[in-house]
């Protein structure tokens, strides 16, 4: 598919920290610089809360996630940043991150503590990079969606999809993943965007209770 639009494809597992750093300088030296990079990559795990009938929340999932939401996010852009750090600028800017974050980073959902905690890291982070790359003429923003088209909820139950799409104002529909283009282009038009984290999410707002039931113990 890649070569069909005329791009390139370099693959990788950005849990491992090395061969994405490698994967990265591949990509740089067939494109010949870096100048837009978005970091869409990240995921979670099935629901459960902080403490229940089985005892405390596994600090190992725990740990899991932020490693893959945070810490590699963390990762890409502090190798992005030293790529980009010597384009020439153009209107005094070198390149822009846009890194992922959720709606649920400010929910809070019942049962999501390890996703919504690490998604909240990504938009503190985003903030905390662009005023540390503000010298470089470097921006960095966050976007957080709602339920998008991805192949990460192809396996998600109908009556999840349901219920998550009926928390939308509208459209009453998950997104679609060209919405998302929509909004990188923005961000990278629109020099005044930086430091922020910007919803994309048909109004949803998230209720605080779930489907994981009442009992506790």
């Amino acid at each position: 598919m890649a070569e069909a639009i005329g791009a390139h494809f370099f693959a990788c597992d950005i849990g491992d920290h090395d061969g994405t750093e490698r994967a990265l300088s591949e990509a740089v030296a067939a494109i010949g610089g870096l100048h837009v990079a978005v970091n869409v990559a990240g995921g979670g795990g099935p629901g459960r809360r902080l403490i229940d009938a089985s005892g405390p929340y596994p600090l190992a999932e725990y740990r899991r996630v932020v490693e893959l939401n945070l810490i590699a996010s963390f990762n890409l852009d502090r190798l992005e940043a030293w790529h980009m750090r010597d384009n020439a600028p153009e209107d005094q800017e070198r390149g822009v991150i846009i890194n992922t974050s959720s709606i649920a980073a400010d929910a809070g959902p019942v049962g999501m503590i390890h996703y919504s905690s690490s998604k909240a890291g990504v938009s503190g982070l985003s903030l905390g990079v662009a005023r540390d790359l503000a010298p470089y003429g470097i921006r960095c923003m966050a976007i957080a969606p709602s339920l998008f088209e991805t192949g990460l909820i192809e396996g998600m139950q109908d009556e999840d999809r349901t219920r998550l799409v009926s928390e939308t104002v509208f459209p009453k529909r998950p997104g679609r993943p060209q919405e998302f283009a929509l909004m990188v282009r923005a961000i990278v038009e629109n020099p005044m965007l930086n430091g922020g984290t910007i919803r994309l999410d048909a109004g949803t707002r998230r209720a605080v209770a779930d489907n994981l039931g009442d009992t506790l113990f």
